[in-house]
């Protein structure tokens, strides 16, 4: 493929800005060092509440999110988002240990874009960020 054929399956997702929120220290730091190694710009969040804090000045193109966060869920985060103007529409993907189809059901019903349960196919998790970053 030539160079300049590359270049435009990327451009939209090249250096796209992404909010990542889980509580797992040692998952958020691989998933954020994989995005970024896939040429994404990652600001992590260790919960919703801080997430939350962030929107407004990190401004992301897309939210990765936990479900099951002490606090506040994930369910109730994106409530919070999708009520929240300026990122009502912003593409939410959970990643998370509720795997169980009614739990995939749950999320699509409360707005979530896509659904990814752990462990996860890291290439797969960089497909569908691209894939919803780009639409």
């Amino acid at each position: 493929m030539a160079p300049s054929a590359q270049a435009k399956s990327e451009p939209a997702s090249a250096r796209a800005r992404i909010l990542l929120v889980d509580d797992e220290p040692g998952l958020r730091e691989a998933v954020q060092a994989y995005l970024e190694d896939s040429g994404f710009e990652v600001i992590p969040a260790a919960n919703a509440q801080q997430a939350l804090q962030l929107l407004s000045t990190t401004q992301p193109q897309l939210i990765i999110s936990d479900i099951m966060m002490p606090g506040m869920d994930g369910y109730q985060f994106l409530a919070q988002v999708r009520k929240l103007d300026p990122y009502s529409h912003l593409p939410v993907v959970f990643l998370t240990a509720k795997g169980m189809t009614a739990d995939r059901i749950q999320g699509y019903r409360a707005g979530v874009d896509a659904y990814l349960p752990k462990p996860f196919d890291p290439e797969e998790l960089v497909a569908s960020v691209s894939n919803l970053i780009e639409r």
